[in-house]
């Protein structure tokens, strides 16, 4: 039997076990012990150390998005009534656990980066000031780098991404006969549109460049030079992209040669639908795509 430990008060988990048990699992849900709790913060420290024997310099610890740390961390997710619940001092337990195993793996020998929200993106979630603590004390936690970012994928998914999610080439890709119709009736009431900016995350980064001093990374609507630029002269460290080179793989060396440069992706959020059925991909690049997908991604393209 397969097995799956929550935190809080199960909601999620009761959603996840349906899919599981739909696609022929057999699972149990519990609330996972401090013991169990106490072997997953080890496992973080494992991970490290099978980075480094994989050859990498470096690790990312994703501490935002709604993941592991992230539900421990947030009061939208952390019902419980014990020592990892309850006040922030508490929600943040978990987490300074996996710090200390992380830091102790990673040594002098590996950087320890940390993803982490400047807000979950919906009432009843985290907001700024508690997150600003966050940040603190992952600085405490010996910390080299914290990239900051926003949104929970199972609440407020494109609070992360910014712009609509295309519903129909989500479903396109999906190879469980019965799970695209749902998607198509309910997809964008599950998904709701965020409006896309650039640079959208950069009002709130500032406030916790305000708060620490260690190295921070922004990330969040950069397509430009001019907007690095910017990002980089309020006294960011460095920048992080993912959909704008997917469309351009060279952008940065083209930057490096042209101070105006700009990048052409659209924010379809193509590349996103595909990811969970695909490779991820950005769709100026797929030879041949439907016309109803392209139908679906000129006019989101026309929206941004």
């Amino acid at each position: 039997m397969e097995k799956i430990g929550i935190i809080g008060s199960g909601t999620w988990g009761t959603a996840i076990a349906v899919l599981l048990r739909n696609n022929g699992h057999e699972v149990t849900l519990w609330s996972a012990i401090p013991a169990e709790i106490e072997e997953m913060a080890k496992a973080f420290g494992q991970a490290v150390n099978m980075a480094r024997e994989a050859g990498f310099d470096a690790v990312e610890v994703h501490a935002g998005h709604g993941y592991l740390i992230s539900q421990f961390l947030s009061p939208y997710t952390n019902h419980r009534k014990d020592e990892f619940g309850g006040s922030l001092e508490n929600r943040m337990r978990f987490m300074r656990m996996v710090m200390a195993e992380v830091m102790a793996a990673a040594g002098d020998d590996m950087a320890v980066l940390v993803k982490m929200n400047t807000r979950d993106g919906f009432r009843g979630g985290m907001e700024v000031p508690e997150c600003i603590e966050v940040a603190k004390a992952l600085e405490a936690a010996g910390a080299h780098a914290l990239i900051l970012s926003g949104g929970f994928v199972s609440r407020a998914p494109m609070y992360v991404m910014r712009g609509a999610m295309p519903i129909r080439s989500l479903t396109y890709y999906m190879k469980q006969f019965w799970l695209p119709i749902g998607v198509r009736l309910a997809g964008h009431m599950m998904i709701p549109t965020v409006p896309f900016k650039e640079v959208y995350f950069f009002e709130d980064a500032l406030k916790f460049r305000d708060a620490v001093k260690l190295p921070l990374v922004y990330v969040g609507g950069l397509l430009s030079r001019e907007k690095i630029d910017m990002v980089l002269d309020a006294g960011f460290d460095g920048v992080s992209m993912a959909r704008a080179l997917l469309n351009e793989p060279d952008f940065v060396n083209r930057m490096a040669r042209e101070e105006n440069a700009r990048n052409a992706c659209e924010h379809t959020n193509y590349c996103i639908a595909r990811m969970y059925s695909r490779e991820m991909a950005c769709h100026k690049h797929i030879p041949d795509l439907p016309k109803k997908l392209l139908k679906e991604l000129e006019a989101e393209a026309k929206k941004n």
